[in-house]
């Protein structure tokens, strides 16, 4: 992997960043299945293979994004040799010490070279030197490349949201505690 430069986005990025490819394809879902038995509810998630590969579409319009992006506490991209290759941000949680990324993306021809972990570490840093205790990651359950890089760097599962998106899709929420 090339030195990977992690810095904040300035407006000047956001017109590439709306370029990257968001999108993602993925062999496994992570299925839900919802139970009321007699008034006991119960929830499981296993992964299920797909019999085909899909390609799965960001569940939110790229080009919408940058109005969310000015609101962040925290933006950072990832840069190399003047390209961006990623970013991350970041944003207060309604639960008291937790931040939230939001947003993590790698453009495609940059995945699985260490960008996004760079990216996890950089966002990490920052929350704990503005003294958030966690961070919470989330993705669609879809999303099984992510369900992996977030178990890969740590992240525990920790819960769900149905219809989350605004494709309805399911959104899975991994976190982790600092130390």
């Amino acid at each position: 992997m090339a030195h990977i430069q992690v810095r904040p986005a300035t407006n000047a990025d956001v017109k590439q960043l709306v370029g990257l490819d968001h999108n993602y394809s993925t062999d496994y879902v992570w299925q839900m299945e919802a139970r009321d038995d007699s008034g006991v509810i119960s929830v499981a998630f296993r992964a299920s293979r797909l019999p085909r590969s899909v390609r799965v579409t960001f569940p939110r319009d790229p080009h919408r994004l940058s109005d969310a992006w000015t609101k962040r506490l925290c933006f950072l991209v990832a840069e190399d040799e003047g390209q961006l290759k990623g970013y991350v941000n970041l944003t207060a949680s309604i639960t008291p010490e937790t931040a939230w990324i939001a947003d993590l993306a790698v453009d495609r021809r940059f995945r699985r070279s260490g960008v996004g972990s760079v990216l996890v570490a950089a966002a990490s840093h920052w929350a704990r030197q503005n003294q958030f205790k966690r961070i919470v990651l989330e993705m669609q359950s879809k999303n099984y490349p992510a369900i992996c890089f977030a178990q890969k760097n740590g992240f525990v599962f920790c819960g769900y949201n149905d219809r989350y998106y605004p494709n309805q899709d399911v959104a899975l929420f991994f976190g982790t505690l600092f130390k």
